[in-house]
């Protein structure tokens, strides 16, 4: 029987399967890392109070992604290439959402508008990196290897959410809620799509890697299919609403170094 558990344990198993797994969430997450530094250096004299939470937000991202190489070399196994049909990241620049890197990559300081893009991107995709750890922490928070690890990043990504929930019900309180909403529905149904076309491709991936039989490949790709109609319909409001969160300052102070999930 097909379940989230059975599958992300045979991906687990394989050393192929999770070379591309941890390669391809190292490298989103050293992604991330960068754009929250940039954001962090680049944030409007007005808004200097949102630097150190970015920075840390960074930070974050950062650690997340030496975790996920040294889970690798605990394997003794060596990053992959990062196929481009399953960069998350990328694609979702490609499409226009979030700020584009040749923006960051400038020495000129980011406007309200680009800071509301940015929060209302993170509030988002952080959903999404959310649901999926709170998923493996289910079923792998006392798994030997990966459990530790599961743990510290599923509690930095519900961090990483309320500070979001929280930023931006400041912007709105401000009078930008009009503004952040429009940008928050823009990306959420831009997100549902390339979350999509990526579950499928890393899918795709992983049935050639773990010889798949052709049922089982097309019974994965009509649930990814399903989740996705599910979501054009409804499921994108969850990525929408804002609520003051349970904890307040979720990114003041520095990170939790990685060393302390192993």
């Amino acid at each position: 029987m097909l379940s989230a558990k059975s599958l992300f344990q045979e991906i687990l198993d394989d050393d192929e399967s999770f070379r591309l797994f941890c390669s391809i969430a190292a490298g989103g997450e050293s992604q991330g890392g960068w754009e929250n530094g940039r954001i962090a250096a680049l944030v409007p004299p007005g808004l200097r109070e949102l630097a150190p939470k970015a920075a840390r937000h960074g930070a974050d991202e950062d650690k997340h992604g030496r975790i996920f190489n040294a889970l690798l070399k605990q394997r003794g196994l060596q990053p992959v290439a990062v196929p481009y049909e399953t960069d998350y990241t990328l694609l979702l620049e490609r499409r226009g959402i979030g700020l584009a890197h040749d923006r960051l990559s400038r020495e000129e300081p980011l406007t309200e508008r680009d800071v509301i893009v940015y929060l209302a991107h993170s509030r988002v995709t952080e959903q999404r990196a959310s649901e999926q750890m709170r998923l493996l922490l289910r079923h792998f928070a006392g798994h030997p290897v990966i459990g530790r690890a599961v743990k510290m990043i599923s509690r930095d990504e519900d961090n990483h959410l309320a500070y979001c929930h929280e930023e931006l019900l400041r912007l709105a309180r401000a009078g930008h809620g009009r503004t952040i909403q429009h940008v928050l529905r823009e990306c959420a149904r831009a997100e549902i799509r390339v979350y999509r076309d990526v579950s499928l491709a890393v899918m795709g991936h992983m049935g050639r890697v773990l010889r798949w039989p052709r049922p089982k490949a097309a019974a994965l790709a009509a649930g990814i299919h399903a989740v996705y109609a599910y979501e054009r319909l409804v499921g994108w409001r969850r990525m929408v609403s804002l609520a003051q969160p349970a904890r307040l300052d979720a990114l003041s102070g520095p990170a939790v170094p990685e060393t302390e999930y192993a």
